[in-house]
Protein backbone atom coordinates (compact mmCIF):
# COMPACT_ATOMS: atom_id res chain seq x y z
CA UNK A 1 0.00 0.00 0.00
CA UNK A 2 1.04 3.46 -0.52
CA UNK A 3 2.38 5.31 2.73
CA UNK A 4 4.59 7.75 4.01
CA UNK A 5 7.43 6.57 4.71
CA UNK A 6 10.67 7.83 6.61
CA UNK A 7 13.52 6.27 4.80
CA UNK A 8 16.15 7.74 6.75
CA UNK A 9 16.54 11.35 8.57
CA UNK A 10 15.24 13.87 6.70
CA UNK A 11 14.28 12.29 3.99
CA UNK A 12 10.56 11.10 3.40
CA UNK A 13 8.95 9.65 0.47
CA UNK A 14 5.50 8.53 -0.53
CA UNK A 15 5.80 5.26 -2.00
CA UNK A 16 4.69 1.42 -1.64
CA UNK A 17 5.63 -0.49 0.86
CA UNK A 18 3.85 -4.10 1.85
CA UNK A 19 2.74 -4.57 4.80
CA UNK A 20 1.19 -7.94 6.24
CA UNK A 21 -1.63 -6.95 8.28
CA UNK A 22 -4.21 -10.26 8.57
CA UNK A 23 -7.38 -9.59 10.19
CA UNK A 24 -7.67 -11.47 14.09
CA UNK A 25 -10.65 -12.51 15.02
CA UNK A 26 -10.84 -9.30 17.83
CA UNK A 27 -9.62 -7.17 15.14
CA UNK A 28 -11.32 -4.12 13.48
CA UNK A 29 -9.51 -2.73 9.59
CA UNK A 30 -9.87 0.89 9.57
CA UNK A 31 -10.28 3.20 6.28
CA UNK A 32 -7.50 6.08 7.21
CA UNK A 33 -9.43 9.27 7.13
CA UNK A 34 -7.44 12.31 8.95
CA UNK A 35 -3.92 11.90 11.29
CA UNK A 36 -2.12 14.63 12.86
CA UNK A 37 1.88 15.40 12.74
CA UNK A 38 2.79 14.80 16.16
CA UNK A 39 5.98 16.96 17.55
CA UNK A 40 7.44 12.98 18.05
CA UNK A 41 6.90 12.42 14.26
CA UNK A 42 8.58 15.93 13.20
CA UNK A 43 11.74 14.68 15.87
CA UNK A 44 11.99 11.37 14.10
CA UNK A 45 12.13 13.42 10.81
CA UNK A 46 14.71 16.05 12.11
CA UNK A 47 16.84 13.94 14.18
CA UNK A 48 16.39 10.29 13.15
CA UNK A 49 15.84 9.35 17.23
CA UNK A 50 14.47 10.09 19.98
CA UNK A 51 16.36 8.85 23.25
CA UNK A 52 16.75 4.92 22.92
CA UNK A 53 14.25 4.63 20.22
CA UNK A 54 16.21 4.82 16.49
CA UNK A 55 15.16 4.72 13.04
CA UNK A 56 17.43 2.08 11.45
CA UNK A 57 15.03 0.84 8.84
CA UNK A 58 12.25 2.54 6.87
CA UNK A 59 9.09 3.32 8.66
CA UNK A 60 5.78 4.51 8.16
CA UNK A 61 4.99 7.97 10.28
CA UNK A 62 1.48 9.16 12.16
CA UNK A 63 0.09 7.67 15.53
CA UNK A 64 -2.65 10.59 15.40
CA UNK A 65 -5.42 9.07 13.57
CA UNK A 66 -9.33 8.72 12.61
CA UNK A 67 -10.93 6.94 10.20
CA UNK A 68 -13.97 4.34 8.95
CA UNK A 69 -14.36 0.65 9.93
CA UNK A 70 -14.31 -1.49 6.91
CA UNK A 71 -13.73 -4.89 8.13
CA UNK A 72 -14.89 -6.67 11.46
CA UNK A 73 -13.27 -9.95 12.99
CA UNK A 74 -15.37 -12.80 13.93
CA UNK A 75 -15.37 -11.78 17.81
CA UNK A 76 -15.61 -8.37 17.44
CA UNK A 77 -19.39 -7.19 19.20
CA UNK A 78 -19.02 -3.47 19.82
CA UNK A 79 -17.92 -2.20 16.32
CA UNK A 80 -19.19 -2.69 12.90
CA UNK A 81 -18.43 -1.92 9.40
CA UNK A 82 -19.28 2.06 8.43
CA UNK A 83 -18.72 3.05 12.20
CA UNK A 84 -16.56 5.91 12.50
CA UNK A 85 -13.39 5.69 15.12
CA UNK A 86 -10.18 6.74 16.56
CA UNK A 87 -7.35 5.02 17.44
CA UNK A 88 -5.68 4.27 20.41
CA UNK A 89 -2.22 3.59 18.52
CA UNK A 90 -0.38 1.70 21.72
CA UNK A 91 -1.03 -2.36 21.87
CA UNK A 92 0.21 -3.66 25.26
CA UNK A 93 0.83 -7.29 26.12
CA UNK A 94 -2.29 -8.27 27.55
CA UNK A 95 -0.42 -10.53 30.45
CA UNK A 96 1.98 -8.54 31.10
CA UNK A 97 2.22 -7.38 34.85
CA UNK A 98 2.05 -3.52 33.88
CA UNK A 99 -1.19 -4.39 31.72
CA UNK A 100 -2.00 -6.69 34.41
CA UNK A 101 -2.10 -3.77 37.19
CA UNK A 102 -3.95 -1.21 35.15
CA UNK A 103 -0.44 0.30 33.82
CA UNK A 104 -0.57 -0.50 30.27
CA UNK A 105 1.10 2.52 29.34
CA UNK A 106 3.95 1.39 31.22
CA UNK A 107 4.57 -2.22 29.39
CA UNK A 108 7.87 -2.73 28.05
CA UNK A 109 6.24 -4.49 25.23
CA UNK A 110 3.95 -1.98 23.94
CA UNK A 111 3.66 -1.88 20.42
CA UNK A 112 3.47 2.08 19.61
CA UNK A 113 2.53 3.29 16.08
CA UNK A 114 5.43 4.81 14.80
CA UNK A 115 7.73 4.09 17.46
CA UNK A 116 10.69 2.20 16.11
CA UNK A 117 10.42 -0.53 14.80
CA UNK A 118 6.45 -0.09 14.65
CA UNK A 119 5.10 1.32 11.44
CA UNK A 120 2.33 4.39 11.48
CA UNK A 121 -0.67 4.93 10.08
CA UNK A 122 0.17 7.50 7.30
CA UNK A 123 -1.27 4.90 4.66
CA UNK A 124 -4.75 3.92 3.53
CA UNK A 125 -5.71 0.94 5.90
CA UNK A 126 -4.53 -0.48 9.36
CA UNK A 127 -5.75 -3.94 11.67
CA UNK A 128 -6.15 -2.50 15.41
CA UNK A 129 -7.50 -4.47 17.83
CA UNK A 130 -11.27 -3.65 18.92
CA UNK A 131 -10.86 -2.90 22.40
CA UNK A 132 -8.17 0.28 21.38
CA UNK A 133 -10.89 1.44 18.60
CA UNK A 134 -13.78 3.65 19.75
CA UNK A 135 -16.65 5.06 18.31
CA UNK A 136 -16.70 8.18 17.36
CA UNK A 137 -20.17 10.48 18.02
CA UNK A 138 -22.31 11.60 14.91
CA UNK A 139 -21.10 15.01 16.09
CA UNK A 140 -17.49 14.23 16.48
CA UNK A 141 -15.29 14.64 13.04
CA UNK A 142 -12.91 13.00 12.12
CA UNK A 143 -10.31 16.09 12.63
CA UNK A 144 -11.54 15.94 16.18
CA UNK A 145 -10.96 12.37 16.59
CA UNK A 146 -7.37 12.63 15.47
CA UNK A 147 -7.09 15.34 18.26
CA UNK A 148 -7.96 12.69 21.09
CA UNK A 149 -4.50 11.05 20.85
CA UNK A 150 -2.90 14.24 22.11
CA UNK A 151 -5.80 15.82 24.27
CA UNK A 152 -5.49 11.97 26.36
CA UNK A 153 -1.94 12.92 27.23
CA UNK A 154 -3.73 16.15 28.42
CA UNK A 155 -6.31 14.02 30.09
CA UNK A 156 -3.72 11.94 31.85
CA UNK A 157 -1.57 14.76 33.20
CA UNK A 158 -5.25 16.15 34.78
CA UNK A 159 -5.56 12.33 36.28
CA UNK A 160 -2.01 12.74 37.84
CA UNK A 161 -2.37 15.98 39.24
CA UNK A 162 -5.38 15.23 41.06
CA UNK A 163 -7.31 17.96 40.45
CA UNK A 164 -9.56 19.71 42.72
CA UNK A 165 -12.49 21.81 42.32
CA UNK A 166 -11.12 25.58 41.73
CA UNK A 167 -7.82 24.89 41.41
CA UNK A 168 -5.52 27.62 40.03
CA UNK A 169 -2.96 25.72 37.73
CA UNK A 170 -0.10 26.66 35.63
CA UNK A 171 0.97 25.08 32.08
CA UNK A 172 4.04 25.89 30.96
CA UNK A 173 4.49 25.70 26.81
CA UNK A 174 1.70 27.26 24.75
CA UNK A 175 2.84 24.17 21.89
CA UNK A 176 -0.60 21.68 21.03
CA UNK A 177 0.61 19.28 24.15
CA UNK A 178 0.05 22.38 26.44
CA UNK A 179 -2.71 23.99 24.93
CA UNK A 180 -4.97 20.72 25.46
CA UNK A 181 -3.52 19.79 28.73
CA UNK A 182 -4.89 23.85 29.53
CA UNK A 183 -8.23 22.49 28.27
CA UNK A 184 -8.09 19.13 30.21
CA UNK A 185 -7.32 21.18 33.58
CA UNK A 186 -10.16 23.36 33.12
CA UNK A 187 -12.65 20.61 32.12
CA UNK A 188 -11.09 18.87 34.65
CA UNK A 189 -11.93 21.64 37.74
CA UNK A 190 -9.42 24.03 37.42
CA UNK A 191 -11.00 27.41 38.03
CA UNK A 192 -7.94 29.41 35.94
CA UNK A 193 -4.83 28.45 34.08
CA UNK A 194 -1.91 30.93 33.76
CA UNK A 195 -0.31 29.54 30.27
CA UNK A 196 3.69 30.90 29.82
CA UNK A 197 5.46 30.49 26.82
CA UNK A 198 7.42 33.18 24.65
CA UNK A 199 5.68 32.93 21.13
CA UNK A 200 3.00 35.68 21.74
CA UNK A 201 0.60 34.49 18.46
CA UNK A 202 0.44 31.37 20.22
CA UNK A 203 -0.61 32.69 23.72
CA UNK A 204 -2.95 34.66 22.08
CA UNK A 205 -5.03 31.68 20.75
CA UNK A 206 -4.74 30.37 24.22
CA UNK A 207 -6.36 32.99 25.77
CA UNK A 208 -9.37 32.85 23.74
CA UNK A 209 -9.88 29.16 24.59
CA UNK A 210 -11.28 30.43 28.47
CA UNK A 211 -9.92 31.45 31.79
CA UNK A 212 -6.46 31.45 30.14
CA UNK A 213 -3.80 34.23 31.54
CA UNK A 214 -1.47 34.46 28.80
CA UNK A 215 2.34 35.52 30.18
CA UNK A 216 4.91 36.50 27.87
CA UNK A 217 7.98 34.96 29.58
CA UNK A 218 10.57 36.84 27.11
CA UNK A 219 8.68 40.06 29.06
CA UNK A 220 7.40 39.04 32.49
CA UNK A 221 7.51 37.12 35.46
CA UNK A 222 5.96 33.85 35.54
CA UNK A 223 5.48 33.67 39.16
CA UNK A 224 5.20 37.61 39.96
CA UNK A 225 2.06 37.20 37.58
CA UNK A 226 1.04 33.95 39.77
CA UNK A 227 1.51 35.43 42.78
CA UNK A 228 -0.56 38.38 41.91
CA UNK A 229 -3.82 36.55 40.81
CA UNK A 230 -3.11 34.10 43.94
CA UNK A 231 -2.39 36.71 46.68
CA UNK A 232 0.81 35.25 46.90
CA UNK A 233 -0.16 32.20 47.57
CA UNK A 234 0.63 30.32 44.25
CA UNK A 235 -0.68 27.90 41.98
CA UNK A 236 -2.22 24.96 42.99
CA UNK A 237 -0.62 22.77 40.02
CA UNK A 238 2.25 23.48 37.76
CA UNK A 239 1.96 21.19 34.39
CA UNK A 240 5.54 21.75 32.33
CA UNK A 241 4.56 21.19 29.30
CA UNK A 242 7.31 22.64 27.54
CA UNK A 243 10.16 20.53 27.54
CA UNK A 244 11.95 24.00 27.72
CA UNK A 245 15.05 23.12 30.33
CA UNK A 246 14.78 26.41 31.94
CA UNK A 247 10.99 26.11 32.63
CA UNK A 248 11.55 22.64 33.89
CA UNK A 249 14.36 23.92 36.36
CA UNK A 250 11.92 26.98 38.09
CA UNK A 251 8.38 24.79 38.17
CA UNK A 252 8.74 25.27 41.87
CA UNK A 253 9.03 28.87 42.04
CA UNK A 254 5.41 29.62 40.83
CA UNK A 255 3.73 26.78 42.82
CA UNK A 256 2.22 27.00 46.56
CA UNK A 257 2.89 25.36 49.31
CA UNK A 258 1.83 21.38 49.21
CA UNK A 259 1.29 21.83 45.59
CA UNK A 260 1.89 19.26 42.64
CA UNK A 261 4.09 19.31 39.53
CA UNK A 262 3.62 17.25 36.53
CA UNK A 263 5.85 16.72 34.35
CA UNK A 264 4.39 16.37 30.71
CA UNK A 265 7.02 17.75 28.43
CA UNK A 266 10.31 15.22 27.51
CA UNK A 267 13.31 17.64 27.89
CA UNK A 268 15.62 17.33 24.81
CA UNK A 269 18.29 16.67 27.75
CA UNK A 270 18.49 16.41 31.43
CA UNK A 271 17.93 19.07 33.76
CA UNK A 272 18.33 20.70 37.01
CA UNK A 273 15.79 19.29 40.09
CA UNK A 274 16.20 21.41 43.36
CA UNK A 275 15.58 19.36 45.47
CA UNK A 276 15.71 21.91 48.37
CA UNK A 277 12.68 23.90 46.92
CA UNK A 278 10.85 21.15 46.15
CA UNK A 279 10.97 19.69 49.38
CA UNK A 280 10.66 23.25 51.05
CA UNK A 281 6.40 23.29 49.79
CA UNK A 282 6.26 19.65 49.98
CA UNK A 283 5.77 19.59 46.41
CA UNK A 284 4.36 16.15 45.33
CA UNK A 285 6.18 15.28 42.25
CA UNK A 286 4.27 13.42 38.94
CA UNK A 287 5.11 12.11 35.64
CA UNK A 288 3.53 11.54 32.48
CA UNK A 289 4.19 8.81 29.96
CA UNK A 290 1.51 8.88 27.27
CA UNK A 291 -1.86 7.76 28.75
CA UNK A 292 -4.48 5.13 30.10
CA UNK A 293 -8.05 4.73 30.87
CA UNK A 294 -8.49 8.18 28.89
CA UNK A 295 -9.98 7.41 25.63
CA UNK A 296 -13.26 7.33 26.28
CA UNK A 297 -13.76 10.27 28.61
CA UNK A 298 -11.86 12.76 26.03
CA UNK A 299 -14.31 11.96 23.46
CA UNK A 300 -17.07 12.51 25.64
CA UNK A 301 -16.01 15.78 26.74
CA UNK A 302 -15.21 16.71 22.93
CA UNK A 303 -18.53 15.38 21.81
CA UNK A 304 -20.65 17.71 24.91
CA UNK A 305 -18.83 20.49 23.34
CA UNK A 306 -17.54 20.96 26.94
CA UNK A 307 -13.77 21.26 25.68
CA UNK A 308 -12.94 22.43 21.97
CA UNK A 309 -10.62 21.60 20.46
CA UNK A 310 -11.42 23.10 17.03
CA UNK A 311 -9.66 25.94 16.96
CA UNK A 312 -6.06 24.28 17.59
CA UNK A 313 -6.64 22.66 14.34
CA UNK A 314 -4.56 25.61 12.24
CA UNK A 315 -2.95 23.70 8.69
CA UNK A 316 -4.25 20.92 6.64
CA UNK A 317 -3.50 18.97 3.87
CA UNK A 318 -3.75 16.48 1.32
CA UNK A 319 -1.84 12.92 1.88
CA UNK A 320 -0.33 13.80 -1.47
CA UNK A 321 1.50 17.10 0.19
CA UNK A 322 2.44 14.90 3.65
CA UNK A 323 6.27 15.26 2.65
CA UNK A 324 5.41 19.14 2.69
CA UNK A 325 3.49 18.96 5.69
CA UNK A 326 6.51 17.55 7.51
CA UNK A 327 8.51 20.45 6.24
CA UNK A 328 6.01 22.83 7.18
CA UNK A 329 5.45 21.03 10.78
CA UNK A 330 9.55 21.17 11.31
CA UNK A 331 9.46 24.74 10.61
CA UNK A 332 6.19 26.00 11.92
CA UNK A 333 4.87 29.72 12.08
CA UNK A 334 4.20 31.28 15.38
CA UNK A 335 0.66 31.39 14.15
CA UNK A 336 0.28 27.35 13.52
CA UNK A 337 -0.49 24.99 16.59
CA UNK A 338 -1.98 21.66 14.81
CA UNK A 339 -0.99 20.25 11.56
CA UNK A 340 -3.17 17.54 9.80
CA UNK A 341 -2.89 15.37 6.64
CA UNK A 342 -6.27 14.46 5.22
CA UNK A 343 -5.87 10.87 3.81
CA UNK A 344 -8.63 10.18 2.49
CA UNK A 345 -12.26 11.82 2.53
CA UNK A 346 -15.65 9.79 2.93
Amino acid sequence: MEAVVLERQKELTIRDIELDEPLGPHDVRVALRTVGVCGSDVHYYEWGAIGPYVVREPMVLGHEASGRVVEVGSEVTHLKVGDRVCMEPGIPDPNSRATRLGLYNLDPAVRFWATPPVHGILRPTVVHPEAFTFKLPDNVSYEEGAMVEPLAVGMHGANKARIRPGDVAVVSGAGPIGMLQALAALAGGCSQVIMSDVVQPKLDLAASLGPITPVNAAKESLKDVVMDLTDGWGADIVFECSGNQKAAESVFEPLCPGGCVVLVGIPGQPFGFDVTKSQAKEARVESVFRYAHVYPRAIALIASGQLNVKPLITDTFSFAESVQAFEYAAHMPSTSVKVQIEVAKD
